[in-house]
């Protein structure tokens, strides 16, 4: 059976096992909250790409806030409607290089699912080399027999950011450009107030990444270690939790453990604190 080697893969890997049996490719596209008209009006996908619905399917919509954490009921139905298994393999893009993607791959691990990989460069880096695409289309397949088991401490949620404000053995590292998390840049979102957690620290995620790929290891590393410390936990934000993950996954190339992800990020922190 595949097993991905790291949680970043090669375009070039992926060619290589596309025929693998229990190889699944997953289509984490969204449209990005900072630029108009982002969606992908892309017509094609990955041979056999499956299409995960961030938005729709694995967030909970009954909330006020974009882009929240899912029950482990609701992620067990719909992974098992895109034909996820136990011991699939799971590969995620999306055609923006490196955006929404790191949060699927996060996402599984928190819901107890390893052996999937974010494919590095995404979308854009296949078509660069030419590899095999097709008309998208939906998933009709059978269903798979996945079943989530939630691992506590990869998501925070807002009384758990309150409590690490200010604490010697937490790190909030913020992934939003530095404008945004300055406040001289006012929120994409309409009415959300501007600034950022206090005491927390700034890696706008796309220092990471150069050409839509990520930066090599001794980068990514240098990056880190100007913030955050091996002893510490971390809490990675951003505006709705999704380029967190970005940061995320680079800390986990790093070497970096005891990481986490605020749900809720700056959307729910900004409407539900005052300026301080």
């Amino acid at each position: 059976m595949l097993h991905v080697p790291k949680p970043l893969v090669s375009v070039h890997w992926l060619n290589q096992h596309l025929a693998d049996e229990n190889l699944i490719v997953l289509d984490a596209t969204i449209g990005k909250v900072t630029e108009a008209n982002s969606d992908s009006n892309a017509s094609t996908q990955i041979v056999s790409a499956r299409f995960f619905d961030i938005k729709q399917k694995f967030s909970d919509t009954n909330t006020s806030f974009p882009n929240t954490f899912p029950s482990v009921e609701q992620f067990t139905t719909q992974a098992q409607a895109l034909g996820i298994h136990n011991d699939s393999c799971i590969v995620v893009y999306d055609d923006k290089g490196i955006y929404s993607s790191a949060r699927v791959w996060w996402m599984f691990k928190a819901f107890g699912f390893n052996n999937v990989a974010v494919l590095d460069g995404g979308l854009p880096e296949w078509i660069k080399h030419n590899y095999p695409l097709e008309t998208k289309a939906d998933y009709s397949g059978k269903p798979g027999n996945f079943t989530a088991s939630y691992n506590t401490g990869f998501i925070k949620f807002f009384d758990d950011v309150v409590n690490e404000v200010g604490e010697d053995n937490h790190i909030i590292v913020d992934a939003r450009s530095h404008a945004r998390f300055s406040g001289e840049e006012p929120e994409p979102r309409a009415g959300l107030r501007s600034g950022n957690i206090p005491g927390s620290f700034n890696i706008p995620y796309t220092s990471l990444l150069e050409n839509g790929c990520f930066k090599d290891i001794e980068q990514l590393q240098a990056i880190f270690k100007a913030v955050l410390s091996e002893h510490k936990q971390t809490t990675f934000t951003c505006g709705s939790g999704i380029t967190a993950c970005v940061l995320a996954l680079g800390a986990e190339l790093s070497g970096y453990k005891n990481l986490s992800i605020y749900d809720g990020s700056w959307t729910e922190w900004g409407s539900l604190t005052e300026d301080e």
